[in-house]
């Protein structure tokens, strides 16, 4: 019997009172000043990938498609290529590239940010 009444009392709502407090002042300010930093430091790497590539150029030479040797020439790959007059001047360039990659860059940087917020709050009663 004692429990029951101990339970009805816990569940009968009564009204919470609280003091009024009044505040000492009737106006006021306050400043706040907040500074953040913020640091990104990102790597990108680039890759650049290509096919293999030959190729010649060059000015009073030509291939020599009927030499079986470089008897007089000059053996590039399997071609053979020769002056066309051996009393001017003349040029020869050749380019092979196998296939697989070309370039490779590393761009490393470190951005760094910072920021500074100042307020000022005014208030009165």
């Amino acid at each position: 019997m004692k429990k029951w009444i101990l339970v009805l009392a816990l569940l009968i709502p009564t009204a919470a009172k609280a003091n009024t407090i009044t505040p000492q002042f009737t106006q006021g300010s306050m400043n706040s000043t907040t500074t953040t930093t913020q640091v990104i430091n990102e790597t990108i790497t680039t890759t650049v990938e290509g096919g293999d590539l030959t190729t010649w150029s060059g000015s009073n030479i030509h291939i020599d498609t009927n030499s079986e040797g470089i008897a007089g020439g000059i053996a590039v790959d399997a071609q053979v290529f020769e002056i066309v007059d051996t009393s001017l001047p003349w040029t020869l360039e050749t380019v092979t590239r196998a296939a697989g990659t070309i370039e490779t860059v590393i761009e490393v940087r470190d951005i760094t940010t910072n920021s500074t917020t100042t307020s000022l709050s005014v208030f009165s009663q």
